[in-house]
């Protein structure tokens, strides 16, 4: 992740779950905020920032289908197991499109739910591009990479 996003630049992590990346961004003193609509997602935080003896990290309760101008736009966007709804490539798309800074990078780690390739025309219509995977494949998993044009 230091190769993608130097310092000073803002990482957003959406539908951080459990917030495994946004913690080891935050434990890397990246300026990372994580964001979930889950009603447990920010005490999930705190616990698994507690269990890793680090300071406070900044949550969001987000819904992609809905506007949050509070939000701001980052300068990448970080997700795992994003897409396993139907509707969730578009409106994800849409969402990223909204919250990301010129030139913005997006990684997107998805585990063979089969929503990348609508996934993938929805961010390229959104005025993005897909660049090569950072990483290869292992099995059904894939890392979408894509960079604002």
């Amino acid at each position: 992740m230091d190769q993608v996003v130097p310092r000073g630049q803002r990482v957003l992590e959406i539908g951080c779950g459990l917030a495994l990346a946004g913690i080891v961004a935050h434990g890397r003193a990246m300026d990372v905020t994580v964001s979930d609509i889950h009603p447990l997602g920010a005490r999930f935080l705190r616990r698994n920032l507690a269990l890793n003896h680090l300071g406070p990290l900044p949550f969001r309760d987000v819904d992609w289908q809905k506007a949050n101008p509070g939000l701001g736009r980052f300068d990448l966007v970080i997700g795992s197991d994003v897409l396993y709804e139907r509707e969730h490539p578009e409106m994800l798309a849409r969402f990223i499109a909204a919250h990301t800074a010129d030139g913005a990078d997006v990684l997107i780690v998805d585990p063979g739910r089969r929503r990348c390739a609508e996934f993938g025309r929805h961010m390229e219509a959104g005025g993005f591009d897909c660049a090569p995977a950072l990483a290869p494949a292992s099995g059904r998993v894939r890392t979408l990479q894509y960079r604002q044009r």
